[in-house]
């Protein structure tokens, strides 16, 4: 039913507002006491076998809902209530934006992928501070928190700016991510860079160190599928060194050529991050490669492509205790989660690994041990 409406309704509407028409539909479903019940009964059934552990946190499941959708943390328990395991809210920068100019949003329904130019566009971090420290949640679950730089911020400064967002936000989440792989802030990816990054990480994590006393909050970099493979290396042993506690692969692409995309050039010449199945290959190479550097010192996240189970199932096996989804939802909309659960169960019923740690990683060292 839902690709039906997708065709006959979502299709025909410009993909920002589509999205901001579910996002409300989402928002009002979780605030009705008995629809939200049924909802989640419906749509977040719970496997034992899936319970994960990751980050020192515990989570009913692997599955969680990548940065970029929830940009604001407006709609944490309606992305509960669908079934995702853990919600990434972010990117969220220093300062309030509204990022580039419309239309900033497009739909390749031939690639089943999107291209997004947004550029950050959130309330700024003391807007979205506030809205978590009042948050009454309906629906446990877990809270990651994407912050990226102020587009204004020189890069010069981008330290200052991250500092300032995680010392607001830190205390309200589970684990902190930074963001500093997307391409629609100039000079953003510079930071990845090892030079510029080390600083950077070091910055945060004192900051967020500083900040929250009580516990220590874990902290990720979500790195692009852009990097060249020495670079993808030189993330991983920087991440080894400074004791980061994960890594998120992958951002989007800003590749167009060699992804097999059917979409026509009036779409793929729209300047943009790329995501969804094209991704798909690349983000897993990026992860097995990932895995292989770091084995299990650090916790590995795998996203970008990720459309069913078995995507899924071949990111745990390549090395990630978690995964995230995003662009597939748009496709496959509110059952995303449940199928992806329900396959997952499947896959770990009838695989050889007694438990779902036991599978991350499999098919990275088996591959080595060749």
């Amino acid at each position: 039913m839902y690709k039906l409406f997708f065709r006959l309704v979502f299709k025909r509407m410009d993909p920002e507002q589509a999205h901001y028409a579910a996002f409300r539909w989402i928002r009002l479903a979780a605030r009705i006491p008995v629809l939200r019940t049924f909802a989640a009964a419906a749509l977040a059934p719970r496997y034992k076998e899936l319970r994960t552990e990751a980050l020192g946190l515990r989570m009913h499941g692997p599955f969680g809902l990548a940065a970029g959708f929830d940009k604001n943390a407006v709609a944490i328990d309606g992305m509960a209530m669908l079934g995702f395991d853990h919600i990434e809210i972010g990117t969220v920068t220093g300062e309030p934006q509204p990022g580039n100019p419309k239309k900033r949003l497009f739909r390749l329904v031939a690639d089943r992928a999107l291209i997004n130019r947004m550029g950050f566009n959130n309330e700024g971090s003391a807007a979205v501070a506030a809205r978590l420290a009042a948050r009454n949640p309906v629906f446990r679950t877990t809270v990651g928190v994407n912050i990226g730089k102020t587009k204004v911020v020189p890069e010069a400064e981008a330290a200052a700016d991250y500092v300032k967002s995680t010392e607001r936000l830190a205390a309200h989440a589970d684990y902190l991510v930074v963001n500093v792989s997307s391409p629609n802030t100039p000079g953003l990816r510079n930071l990845q860079a090892t030079e510029s990054l080390r600083p950077l990480l070091t910055a945060v994590r004192e900051a967020a160190d500083r900040t929250v006393t009580t516990r220590r909050v874990p902290l990720l970099v979500k790195i692009a599928p852009d990097l060249a493979d020495e670079d993808v290396d030189a993330v991983a042993d920087l991440a080894v060194e400074l004791g980061l506690d994960g890594i998120i692969a992958t951002n989007t692409t800003i590749a167009r050529e060699g992804l097999g995309l059917k979409s026509g050039p009036e779409l793929l010449g729209e300047t943009g991050g790329l995501s969804g199945a094209p991704l798909k290959a690349r983000s897993l190479e990026v992860l097995s490669r990932l895995y292989a550097r770091v084995g299990d010192r650090i916790t590995l996240v795998g996203v970008g492509g990720i459309e069913n189970a078995e995507d899924a199932w071949q990111r745990i096996l390549a090395g990630a205790t978690l995964v995230q989804g995003y662009s597939a939802f748009i496709y496959e909309g509110p059952f995303y989660a449940r199928a992806i659960h329900k396959g997952l169960a499947a896959r770990l019923a009838t695989s050889p690994y007694a438990t779902l740690a036991e599978a991350v990683g499999a098919e990275t060292r088996k591959k080595a041990a060749l």
